[in-house]
């Protein structure tokens, strides 16, 4: 071997792997934008879940809307009426009514603000209270059409004295921002 066929050798093997680190940052390149292609299909994929979170939350506000005139209490009255039941039971009926219309849609409060649940559940415990006042006030003989008579009155006499309106207003107000 001469001192020329030496230099011809390096030089090959210099070339070699100057071909081989650009191969090598050619294919890593090519990772990286599969990699970036991904993570935007993702990020398309996730722009379509907001819709989907925003269907969900004005679906919740919906859902509570119709909740908060359940449990308005000239309503639930109207819904449960027994006209055989003493105060008591009649109590125990409002309540029992109330509440289960609560849990039932005790899950909604995942898609609403704090303000908007904090509001629905002082609802039911207004309404709950009422009841349990008025009801507290009749005799113990008192029949179940004298307790929604007296609920009905206190509440026409009082228009302000139950939240429902203005709970369903504000549910109302928070699910158009979202629109």
């Amino acid at each position: 071997m001469t001192i020329g066929t030496t230099e011809f050798t390096i030089a090959i093997i210099i070339a070699l792997l100057l071909a081989g680190a650009l191969a090598y940052l050619i294919w890593k390149q090519r990772q990286e934008l599969k990699k970036g292609e991904k993570k935007d299909q993702q990020a398309e994929a996730a722009s379509g879940t907001g819709i989907s979170t925003r269907q969900l939350q004005l679906q919740a506000y919906e859902r509570l809307i119709l909740l908060t005139d359940r449990i308005a209490l000239p309503n639930v009255i109207s819904r449960v009426n027994q006209p055989d039941f003493t105060a008591r039971e009649m109590q125990s009926l409002l309540t029992h009514s109330i509440r289960q219309e609560f849990e039932h849609n005790i899950t909604q409060q995942i898609y609403v603000s704090a303000e908007a649940w904090d509001a629905v559940r002082n609802l039911k415990e207004q309404n709950l209270l009422i009841v349990n006042q008025v009801a507290s006030f009749l005799p113990g003989e008192a029949s179940g059409m004298e307790l929604n008579k007296s609920l009905l009155e206190l509440l026409m006499q009082n228009p302000k004295a139950s939240l429902q309106n203005v709970v369903s207003e504000a549910l109302a107000y928070e699910a158009k921002k979202l629109m």
